[in-house]
């Protein structure tokens, strides 16, 4: 394995998820706010969840993000 490679693509897999999870975030936020299914005072609870095909690997991430 060539450590300098896996690191740089394993990073930019991370920019990735990073980018594309704040704009679906950001989308659905406001859809329900449109939708008047939220105020936009909320405390959201969100969870994450990597999985490797292939690989034994599942690991959650859980967080919280306030709307005001």
């Amino acid at each position: 394995m060539n450590e300098d490679i896996f690191n740089m693509e394993l990073r930019k897999f991370l920019k990735k998820v990073g980018v594309t999870s704040q704009r679906e975030i950001e989308q659905a936020v406001r859809e329900g706010i449109d939708a008047g299914t939220l105020k936009g005072d909320e405390k959201l609870q969100v969870k994450a969840t990597l999985t490797i095909q292939g690989l034994p690997l599942t690991h959650d991430i859980d967080g919280e993000i306030s709307l005001s």
